[in-house]
């Protein structure tokens, strides 16, 4: 774990205030800087030591073969790998004849900070070389928001108590050496060389590269411009090969003076432009970023954060960890998909190259719905993304026999990457998150535009999926079987509860979309007997439930199967330490699947139902995976769990902060982040969606005295204000008014006034649950 010593508990900043060589994967994946479209991990400056190197371009990606151990019909024969792309990042400081290096030397002090709010990497050293001679070095780092395909670097250099020669190299490096990884299969395949070189060229301070990948014949470009402010006479020459440039500038300093470099960074990738059309891309992204200048890109950087964080802030008090944590989230998801612009966002954003840089389901159920209440535009453009990979969705679906468009359980360009079939081509609930994502967003943003751009033809698409997947029985009901819900150690199952009832929703959605569009419905060959079908369908859907034990089923005869050795298997995850056909035949759960039913679904089930389920599978459900402490959160607070609630609150927060899976080196755990956000705003904020109204019942745990967020709902922003015993609503927008429901209460909330209500007191209907030995959150008192 990472401690509070390391990472102290601030509300606006993660700061480390000491350089820990053994958690350098770690703090790298958390000062990541990213846009969406250029990801930086938050390696040192040097380069050099380093956990794991990371520059990447959301999709740039390189295809390797799937191996099979028994090749069979329909498996995905083509896997995708995020390319670790030509890193900019690089500044090589040397002081007379010593390299500076952090293992060397005397490290005096060093201290980095990620600053939420001005969407910085800030880095202070105070060293002194071998040879005696000390220097202190500032650095300010940043992936611009604002100039999608720029960043830049300002390092500068202090001589302390004796005159220094400093040289400084400002690289460009492609191809670099990679550590091995670990044989944790959810680990990246680690690609060896994957750039070829096209071309290069260098001017008197900058440089650009151009490299293509070998097997999916995607290019990059890359290119750097230095700008130098000496005290004295400094000499600047650069230098280029095939997979490197370097700009070295060398001068003199006496003590007190610092020798100042600015570095411009601008990317490219294309699958279609020309080597030129890229290379001069990339140079009119430097003009851009140098008429800017650095202090005016810092500017727009922190002019966009506060317009974000104006829309977006939860302020948390009583909970100073849990303050600083869900801010940290926020930014990680905004930087995750702010400028994706129509391509994914991927399981762990560009902050490391976990599962590949693949983008799941994750998204959609995790990302996008905190997206859509903050920043619409960028949760409109990753479902875009979706519309755009129809074709291959449907060519997945014609392949295993089936109707419409199946999406991939896991891709980076649209494709099934997955070699794991009951997951990658039995998880088909994938079609209608994707399908609930885009009808989020037309719920919440009041907007069709999302919906004739794409959207209808998703809904449509996916509809037919489950009308080829789907069967009625001779007693008219409507079953779903061979598929895999989100709980991965119950695979190919018959009436998996979640999916039924996401593909009824599924369902539902396209009718009504074509009904609103009958024209674009037309167009797809949809026709009023269609429709039809879909809802009769939705109405049949079967779902499970135990007469004799009172519960929910997480699929059809969940229950009568026979219980799993807690006891006995105390070595987590397990999918590493136990065989998948035990696992797929006992009542053992990763991750929240049938609680998962319970927040999307809560108008589906009475307030005993879910106190019962959730009673039910706390006691079966593992976590091992870190999608499901932010639902089991949801759902605790719902049944008046509110402490159980908040100890998976501080798990979902801090999974990468404190290093609690032990992976955060791949790169963060971004659903998990945004499951923070869902966990305050729908757990203690009571917030629910469903049918089109806004509705809260908020309550408090005992360690939050306030909670307090915004959310965008149609063209306003509706302030939330939950204190222990009242509420308060406002609306920020001039001349707006918001429809809410609080509790049973119907309400107008309109702008300049503010509406309180009290909170009543929620008395949970059974006790509170166990979970399986050794498996209860970190609680968040214990870390204190």
């Amino acid at each position: 774990m990472i401690s509070q010593e390391t990472f102290p508990v601030e509300p606006w900043q993660v700061r480390e205030t000491q350089l820990v060589l053994d958690l350098l994967g770690s703090s790298e994946s958390v000062f990541a800087l990213s846009n969406g479209h250029i990801g930086f991990r938050g390696n040192l400056d040097e380069g050099e030591p380093h956990g794991l190197p990371g520059t990447y371009l959301n999709s740039f990606h390189e295809e390797r073969p799937l191996p099979h151990a028994e090749a069979g019909y329909g498996y995905p024969e083509v896997g995708q790998t995020v390319v670790n792309v030509t890193d900019g990042k690089l500044v090589r400081l040397f002081v007379d004849d010593e390299p500076f290096d952090v293992r060397y030397g005397t490290l005096l002090a060093h201290e980095r900070v990620l600053d939420l709010r001005a969407g910085t990497l800030a880095r202070t050293v105070d060293w002194t070389s071998p040879a005696g001679q000390r220097i202190r070095v500032r650095s300010t780092r940043l992936v611009s928001f604002v100039q999608r395909a720029c960043a830049a670097v300002e390092y500068v250099v202090e001589a302390v108590d004796q005159p220094i020669r400093v040289t400084l190299q400002s690289e460009l490096v492609a191809n670099a050496a990679m550590p091995e990884q670990s044989g944790d299969p959810r680990v990246s395949a680690v690609l060896r060389s994957p750039l070829q070189a096209v071309e290069s060229d260098c001017g008197p301070a900058g440089a650009t590269l151009v490299h293509r990948t070998r097997a999916s014949g995607l290019q990059m470009a890359a290119g750097m411009e230095n700008h130098v402010d000496a005290p004295g006479r400094a000499h600047v020459e650069t230098h280029r090969a095939q997979d490197w440039a370097r700009t070295t500038v060398v001068s003199m300093l006496e003590p007190g003076q610092e020798l100042r470099l600015t570095k411009f960074l601008a990317y490219g990738w294309s699958a279609l432009r020309s080597t030129p059309a890229l290379r001069d891309q990339v140079a009119g992204a430097l003009s851009g970023a140098r008429f800017t200048g650095f202090a005016g890109m810092l500017e727009e950087q922190r002019a966009y954060l506060e317009e974000f964080w104006d829309a977006a802030d939860v302020e948390v008090e009583g909970d100073a960890e849990v303050q600083q944590a869900v801010r940290f989230a926020l930014f990680h998801v905004l930087q995750a998909g702010a400028r994706a612009e129509q391509r994914g966002i991927a399981a762990k954003g560009l902050t490391g190259p976990g599962y590949d840089g693949h983008t799941f389901w994750d998204t959609e159920a995790y990302v996008l719905p905190v997206l859509t209440y903050t920043s619409p535009q960028a949760a409109a453009d990753a479902l875009r993304w979706r519309a755009r990979t129809i074709e291959p969705a449907r060519q997945r679906a014609a392949e295993l026999g089936l109707g419409g468009a199946a999406f991939p359980w896991r891709t980076i360009r649209g494709q099934e990457s997955s070699g794991y079939w009951p997951a990658g081509t039995a998880a088909f609930h994938v079609n209608a998150d994707i399908s609930a994502a885009v009808e989020r967003y037309r719920i919440v943003t009041g907007s069709e535009d999302l919906e004739t751009d794409g959207g209808l033809l998703v809904l449509v698409e996916t509809a037919r999926l489950w009308m080829s997947l789907g069967h009625h029985d001779a007693r008219g009901g409507w079953h779903v079987a061979g598929v895999t819900g989100p709980d991965e150690y119950t695979a190919v199952v018959v009436d998996n509860l979640f999916t039924n009832l996401a593909a009824a929703q599924n369902l539902r959605a396209a009718a009504e979309a074509c009904g609103r569009h009958p024209d674009l419905a037309r167009s797809l060959g949809v026709d009023l007997e269609e429709q039809a079908t879909w809802r009769d369908a939705a109405a049949a859907v079967t779902v499970p439930y135990d007469e004799d034990l009172r519960v929910h089923q997480q699929c059809a005869g969940f229950t009568q199967r026979p219980e799993w050795d807690f006891e006995g298997h105390r070595e987590y995850p397990l999918l590493l330490h136990s065989p998948y056909f035990d696992l797929y035949r006992r009542q053992v759960v990763k991750q929240a699947d049938l609680q998962m039913a319970l927040f999307w679904f809560p108008d589906a089930f009475t307030a005993q139902d879910k106190a019962r389920a959730v009673d039910y599978y706390e006691r079966r459900t593992v976590r091992d995976s870190s999608l499901s402490a932010a639902v089991q959160a949801i759902t605790a607070a719902e049944v008046g769990h509110l402490e159980l609630a908040h100890d998976y609150l501080y798990e979902a927060a801090t999974v990468d902060l404190r290093n609690l899976h032990h992976n955060t080196g791949d790169g963060l755990h971004v659903a998990s982040l945004a499951g923070t956000w869902l966990a305050l705003v729908h757990g203690f904020g009571g917030m629910r969606d469903t049918g089109g109204a806004l509705r809260f019942d908020p309550h408090l745990p005992s360690g939050v005295s306030r909670l307090r967020f915004t959310i965008r709902w149609r063209q306003a922003k509706l302030c939330v204000d939950v204190h222990p015993d009242a509420v308060t609503y406002t609306v920020r927008d001039h001349g707006s008014s918001i429809d809410l429901r609080h509790g049973d209460e119907e309400l107008t909330v309109r702008s300049g006034e503010a509406v309180t209500r009290p909170v009543t007191p929620l008395v949970p209907l059974l006790p509170r649950p166990q979970q399986p030995p050794g498996r209860a959150p970190h609680h968040r008192e214990h870390h204190a």
